[in-house]
């Protein structure tokens, strides 16, 4: 039987489950590039140089053990389903062989390759994750409420992950308690290892500027790996190099340093360069040979084994649906500095600024500053979601959407979320030196200079107290509410309506999918 494999540019791995019984002496498998995917929002340009020349680097690779390959550059296909014909046309295989697709539009294009194509499609469960889709459903069946730590804790179990004799090491599931430290004093960053581009890789950058130069972002200084055998270094790196720290600062930050000891592995992750469990398991041994201590290990394989694994479980359990819901009812669009990062507020041009230039921010700048503002001035949901899209390389809808709608906007009213992460000005200043340098005063509550997130807090949970004074968590706060003077409630809105009223909303057009506009 001769089969088409197809393999999609983010399930860069020789172990997916459309190549597992490849039969070299038979079968094609399939690669492309097509504008769609590049387009359907306006992606970064360093996330698709990144996995163009990520893919191209795979497909050659497979090549040169033999296996015939049919890899199709941009520009002579327009999106897969067009690829995909092309290549049964060309190829005149027996069935065509794919594994799922991380995100529900492209799963719902692939179930009608069937009939569109007139031979057989079979489509695969992606085994790259610890939990199938299934066992997310099974987990969730019955239960009020969705919590990342009960699905974390069930499969530490199954797994085997920092437990000992049926028990967690160091007898605490979490060690999240630990893993809040602000940077103080002189710390030795430790430097990235660089790789230099390549041939295919300049090639693809000139590709990139040439065809979607007007999308956000920069390819300045790209040396990221794109090889399965640079991705190794740098996981290897990060276990060596930062994880020791990782656990005490992952939710520090600081001015003009974007990185810190964070991993900067999960682009490399999501496109299926390094597979979840390797990484854990290094993370692991690390650990075993005290080159790291617990509270690092632990938050480092909670963030991969837990909540990469529990965001995809509620991504699937709730779509189609679950973009559209507007709990809050958020209504204001997009600010215009989003894109430039022209603001005089500090940590949001940081944040922003940094994300422009390395299509990264880590998930505190994510969550507690960019997240945070867009919650606070009730910016309309599936502008923000899409922003968060296009802007981050690790980015794509299963991981993306759950996090930013559920997590930094409450948009979903608390299907994961115990309550809205909504935080004034004091939590940045705790946790950054980024207030040292901004023209408005953290100290001051509202009025001409002051912290506009100090005002747009309180402002937040005035406009939002129908839906959120019955949270249990967040009740605590409405009593001090109820004790604020009139005369301040007055100064607080006087001072949010005047920084949202002049708040210019973008004119940057994200998607070209009309369903998204």
């Amino acid at each position: 039987m001769r089969t088409l494999r197809f393999v999609l540019g983010d399930q860069l791995d020789r172990r997916v489950a459309a190549l597992r019984d490849l039969d070299p002496a038979h079968d094609v498998v399939l690669g492309c590039e097509v504008r769609e995917e590049a387009t359907y929002v306006r992606h970064h340009k360093r996330k698709i140089a990144f996995l163009f020349s990520a893919m191209r680097h795979f497909f050659g690779a497979l090549a040169q053990e033999g296996v015939a390959v049919d890899y199709r550059r941009l520009g002579r296909h327009a999106s897969f389903r067009e690829a995909l014909a092309a290549a049964v046309e060309e190829h005149r295989p027996d069935r065509v062989v794919v594994t799922e697709p991380g995100e529900w539009r492209v799963l719902q294009d692939m179930r009608g390759w069937q009939g569109h194509l007139g031979i057989p499609v079979e489509i695969r469960d992606d085994d790259r994750f610890f939990a199938s889709r299934e066992d997310f459903r099974r987990h969730a069946g019955g239960r009020k409420e969705l919590r990342m730590e009960y699905f974390y804790r069930e499969l530490r179990r199954r797994t085997g992950f920092l437990m000992r004799d049926g028990e967690p090491v160091g007898e605490r599931w979490n060690f999240d308690q630990e893993n809040r430290k602000p940077l103080r004093g002189s710390l030795l960053i430790p430097e990235r290892p660089r790789f230099p581009p390549d041939e295919t890789t300049r090639e693809v950058m000139a590709l990139v500027e040439a065809e979607f130069g007007d999308h956000f972002g920069t390819l300045g200084a790209f040396n990221w790996p794109v090889t399965r055998q640079d991705a190794l270094v740098a996981l290897d790196h990060f276990a060596d190099h930062c994880l020791g720290q990782f656990g005490d600062f992952q939710d520090a930050m600081a001015t003009g340093e974007p990185f810190l000891f964070h991993a900067m592995l999960s682009p490399l992750i999501n496109a299926g360069l390094l597979a979840p469990w390797e990484v854990c398991e290094r993370a692991e041994r690390a650990f075993a040979e005290r080159r790291a201590p617990l509270n690092a290990v632990e938050g480092f394989i909670r963030q991969i084994l837990g909540w990469r694994e529990f965001i995809r479980g509620v991504y699937w359990l709730k779509m189609p649906d679950y973009r559209e819901t507007n709990a809050l009812g958020a209504e204001r669009p997009l600010p215009d500095f989003y894109w430039t990062g022209e603001t005089d507020m500090h940590c949001m041009a940081e944040a922003i600024r940094q994300t422009r230039d390395h299509a990264y921010a880590h998930h505190i700048q994510r969550l507690m500053v960019t997240g945070n503002f867009a919650l606070l001035a009730g910016l309309r949901p599936q502008e923000v979601e899409e922003w968060y899209l296009v802007v981050f390389a690790d980015a794509y809808e299963w991981v993306e959407l759950p996090n930013v709608h559920g997590m930094a906007l409450f948009a979903d009213g608390g299907v994961f979320a115990t309550k809205p992460y909504a935080a004034s000005g004091a939590y940045i200043d705790r946790m950054s030196d980024y207030c040292r340098s901004c023209r408005y005063d953290v100290a001051r509550k509202e009025g001409e200079g002051a912290c506009p997130f100090n005002y747009l807090y309180w402002h937040f949970l005035m406009e939002n107290e129908q839906q959120l004074r019955k949270n249990r968590r967040v009740g605590m706060i409405y009593r001090t509410l109820d004790r604020m003077a009139p005369e301040r409630r007055a100064a607080i809105r006087s001072s949010a309506a005047r920084l949202l009223d002049d708040i210019a909303p973008a004119t940057l057009t994200v998607s070209k999918d009309p369903a998204r506009a």
